[in-house]
């Protein structure tokens, strides 16, 4: 079986995050979502669990850090090209989210990212092929 991450996230207003995800192409398990979290399905083998605030502090003794003043994680995920990493930060901008730096083109690697409505920042990443060491 193949290892699976989930990530979890605090959010402020879980039904804004949901419709904010969803704009971007993103789908929910149902089976793990209510009034306080819900899975957001990247891929067959990564998620998100999208948590309240509430719901997220009975994980950790900690302060939840704001991600709007400071930098807790980068969640970062490839792509399948150029376009995808464009298109993606277009409509997380035109879901409420905003950009943070310009796209970086680095030849063999081209990034670029946003952050969501709770600052969260997500990097996207398309990396040539042949730049790949198999």
């Amino acid at each position: 079986m193949a290892t699976k991450i989930f990530v979890n996230l605090p959010v402020k207003n879980l039904n804004k995050s949901i419709d904010f995800f969803t704009k971007l192409g993103f789908t929910f398990n149902p089976q793990f979502t209510d009034e306080t979290a819900t899975c957001m399905i990247v891929s067959e083998d990564i998620f998100v669990m999208l948590l309240t605030h509430d719901k997220f502090q009975t994980f950790t003794p900690k302060e939840i850090c704001d991600a709007t003043k400071s930098t807790e994680v980068l969640v970062c995920l490839s792509t399948e090209s150029r376009k995808e990493v464009d298109e993606m930060v277009r409509k997380a901008i035109a879901a409420g989210g905003t950009t943070y730096n310009e796209p970086q083109d680095h030849g063999f690697m081209y990034a670029h990212g946003f952050q969501d409505l709770d600052g969260h920042i997500w990097e996207l990443i398309y990396m040539e092929p042949s730049a790949v060491n198999k």
